[in-house]
């Protein structure tokens, strides 16, 4: 399923040539990865941009929520293009990385309802949902 190309996303206040590369990057990785898979995937692509860098710009692209940051259960942040500027959740294959932006739905309304009922004005909240999409299902 190839991803048509949409406008560039919000880069932030500093547009440079390292920033637009890893944006561009994310865009066509179109999975979570860890910085150093973006980091080897922009040496593949012949940019000239520094593992610093690359850390860097994913902390400040996370800051103004023009990335999706997960952690992984053994601590690992890894970093994805969003597709929308509105809240959503993930659906991320386990075996392959792939993943899909969904909607909330009940998992919105249950966070309220778990906030209130312990007292708490929710603030935030993340859900994720892990899986093995169909093509590694078929492929096993």
């Amino acid at each position: 399923m190839s991803q048509q190309k949409q406008p560039m996303p919000k880069l932030g206040p500093r547009t440079t040539r390292q920033r637009t590369a890893v944006v561009e990057t994310l865009r066509d990785l179109d999975r979570f990865a860890p910085v150093k898979a973006i980091h080897a995937e922009l040496e593949a692509r012949g940019e000239k941009v520094g593992l610093t860098t690359v850390y860097r710009t994913l902390q400040s692209l996370a800051e103004i929520d023009a990335v999706d940051v997960l952690q992984t259960p053994e601590g690992e942040t890894l970093y994805r293009h969003c597709l929308t500027d509105h809240h959503h959740h993930h659906l991320v294959c386990t075996v392959c990385g792939r993943t899909v932006e969904v909607e909330g739905g009940p998992v919105e309304k249950w966070a309220e309802l778990v906030a209130a009922r312990y007292g708490f004005d929710l603030v935030a909240h993340d859900a994720e949902v892990y899986g093995v999409c169909r093509a590694c299902q078929a492929q096993a």
